[in-house]
């Protein structure tokens, strides 16, 4: 039997990805099982150090660990280090890499809506791990104009010189916009999470607008799409990126390649196998 697990706050008994990978392995004849671990700030180096003790076979990270984790990891994948945030551990015998599959996720589920961003603008809100991987991958194809968004000026500063781009403090942001996707890297999309950002979102006038993704999921009301909704424009929630990113991470852990829509799916709790 092997265990995988995920490493967040509480949020870590709020994801998808528990049920999602362990219908995955169960399909596909893998004896496995797949937890959410809560862990306190202050106890994220005896966490990391808890998976080689535990056998835990591998692992994910989610908010808001996806930085602080690295300090403790042996090594980092390329792709990991120049983003300098982590959703991925592969764990071999004593040690512990590191990999992130949130930016090449993030780029299988806009080609999976037939969006290119090549030549094109985006803006992003967040300065987290999140965001980190989405201007990696936004400058990697090629995009002609990032805009980068946060509540920190000095974070917001931070992203732009390690990727590229623009950066806006919320409040210098203004309100008529140009931006052919914008995406929601932060942690918040209902009002009651924050009346502040979602007064923010719903007072923008994005101007040529195709697509607006947030990167969260099962919100009961979203800030996100009602602006999408009230402005025509295409929406993609988060479910569509985890299961993209999931199937990059399944083949770490196990070599399989297999086909996004198993873990399509294993989220929508759909036994079908046709896509």
């Amino acid at each position: 039997m092997k265990v995988y697990c995920i490493l967040s706050d509480e949020r870590a008994y709020r994801s998808k990805s528990p049920a999602m990978f362990t219908t995955v392995m169960q399909r596909q004849g893998i004896r496995g099982m797949y937890v959410p671990f809560k862990v306190q700030p202050e106890e994220v180096g005896k966490a990391l150090q808890s998976l080689k003790t535990l056998g835990i076979a591998g692992a994910n990270v989610t908010i808001p660990y996806k930085q602080a984790v690295i300090p403790y990891l042996d090594i980092l994948s390329e792709g990991a280090n120049v983003i300098g945030a982590i959703n991925t551990i592969v764990i071999t015998g004593e040690e512990l890499k590191g990999y992130n599959t949130n930016a090449i996720g993030f780029m299988d589920a806009l080609d999976s809506v037939d969006f290119n961003p090549e030549g094109k603008s985006a803006l992003i809100f967040g300065t987290g791990g999140a965001a980190r991987a989405v201007a990696f991958i936004l400058n990697w194809l090629r995009t002609d104009t990032i805009v980068v968004t946060g509540r920190s000026d000095d974070k917001v500063q931070q992203v732009v010189k390690r990727f590229g781009g623009e950066g806006a403090s919320f409040e210098s942001l203004g309100k008529d916009i140009n931006a052919d996707i914008v995406v929601n890297a932060t942690s918040v999309s209902s009002p009651d999470e924050s009346p502040e950002m979602a007064a923010l979102v719903a007072d923008l006038n994005i101007k040529g607008c195709e697509l607006v993704v947030d990167l969260n999921y099962n919100r009961p009301q979203n800030f996100w799409q009602d602006m999408a909704r009230d402005k025509d424009i295409r929406f993609m929630d988060g479910l569509l990126p985890l299961a993209y990113q999931a199937r990059r991470t399944f083949a770490l852990w196990t070599g399989q390649q297999l086909p996004p829509e198993e873990f399509i799916n294993a989220i929508n709790g759909n036994g079908s196998n046709n896509s």
